[in-house]
């Protein structure tokens, strides 16, 4: 399936941004494959960089710790844009992206990582230099840390936005309590509040996002959600349901702890689920497993945007074409896939959004 002819783009929480519901993020895609040379990497990411912008994507999702050591994915990513918008200023220009990073895991040092204000300021500086900007969009906190007070880490985001260096922060992985403790810390000592929340989601890992962040969707939090793994590091392409393909992500021995998960998902009966939604997925959309858990994901109306990884043109389109699915998605179809799942959370006070057409938009579809 081709990529679509039209993006959509839905506002991120309260930061007045427009974002395109699929992004593209760097994590486990440059910066971490050792038989590629500099340049292939840089050209790599140019080729993907070129289709997803091509496709209206906007957002461009990176961290300190991708591509470790040194930051390389950050460091790749910076020369490609840099390239590219020598090759086409317009369709690059700095006003119409939008790029963000993560600060928590850095170097070794025992002050190199954390969410100190004094590591959230350098490590900040140091993904700006590999980034080859003056500020990034969207700054997240990679992960709660449990040695900081939250007072700390919100003056020392509130440091990082109000000196320019980021437009807005947000979290990643923190639960419900973490994010409105900031929340309420930042109001009543006139700081900057998180603003997006950056968790994984997918068929398979739902209660968090669908019930213990419910309220946080609605003001006066209205926090935008940036969510990663959409295919659970690929389980969800259907590509697992018989065996580990030669070349594959999983059959890399970096990656034993996917074969774990997927042990896993054998014995609690997921494959099997995977194989009859991905005959579903064939017989009814004529499209992949991969598209219609993307498309899946799309459909609530509370995903803000889904981070889409590749290091493929061909697998990036394949993914984009996921809009075109989602369009053809009724609240009919979701509870047929909800009935395979199984696993549809308990409502929030009788609430779900995926009981509804929920393709909630700028563009009406």
């Amino acid at each position: 399936m081709s990529a679509p002819a039209k993006m959509y783009y839905r506002m991120l929480g309260n930061t007045g941004l427009q974002v395109s519901v699929l992004s593209y993020g760097f994590w486990a895609t440059f910066g971490a494959k050792d038989d590629l040379s500099d340049q292939q990497g840089i050209d790599m990411a140019k080729d993907c960089l070129r289709v997803a912008r091509n496709s209206g994507i906007n957002l461009f999702d990176n961290a300190e710790a991708y591509g470790n050591p040194n930051g390389e994915a950050e460091r790749i990513m910076g020369v490609a844009i840099k390239q590219l918008q020598e090759e086409d200023a317009v369709k690059w220009r700095r006003s119409d992206l939008i790029i963000t990073t993560k600060i928590f895991w850095g170097s070794d040092g025992v002050n190199e990582k954390g969410l100190s204000r004094k590591h959230i300021r350098e490590g900040l500086d140091a993904s700006l230099r590999r980034l080859q900007l003056d500020y990034v969009d969207l700054v997240f906190c990679h992960r709660p840390d449990p040695l900081t007070p939250t007072e700390q880490v919100v003056r020392g985001m509130t440091d990082a936005i109000r000196s320019g260096k980021a437009t807005a922060w947000g979290t990643s992985e923190w639960s419900a309590q973490q994010i409105t403790e900031a929340v309420w810390i930042a109001r009543t000592f006139g700081l900057e509040p998180p603003q997006m929340e950056q968790p994984q989601y997918h068929m398979f890992h739902r209660e968090r996002f669908e019930r213990d962040y419910f309220p946080l969707y609605s003001q006066p939090y209205n926090i935008g959600t940036t969510i990663w793994s959409p295919l659970a590091s690929g389980l969800l392409t259907g590509k697992y349901n018989d065996s580990i393909p030669e070349g594959s992500r999983m059959a890399s021995s970096n990656y034993s702890w996917l074969q774990k998960t997927l042990t896993k998902w054998h014995e609690d009966g997921k494959i099997e689920k995977v194989r009859r939604l991905t005959t579903l997925a064939q017989e009814k959309y004529q499209c992949s497993m991969g598209q219609m858990a993307l498309a899946w994901c799309i459909k609530n109306p509370h995903v803000s945007t889904v981070l889409l990884g590749a290091t493929k043109t061909e697998q990036l389109e394949e993914n984009l074409g996921a809009i075109s699915v989602a369009e053809r998605m009724t609240s009919e179809d979701l509870k047929e896939i909800n009935d395979i799942l199984g696993n549809n959370p308990e409502s929030y006070r009788g609430y779900n959004p995926l009981d509804k057409d929920g393709f909630r938009s700028i563009d009406t579809i």
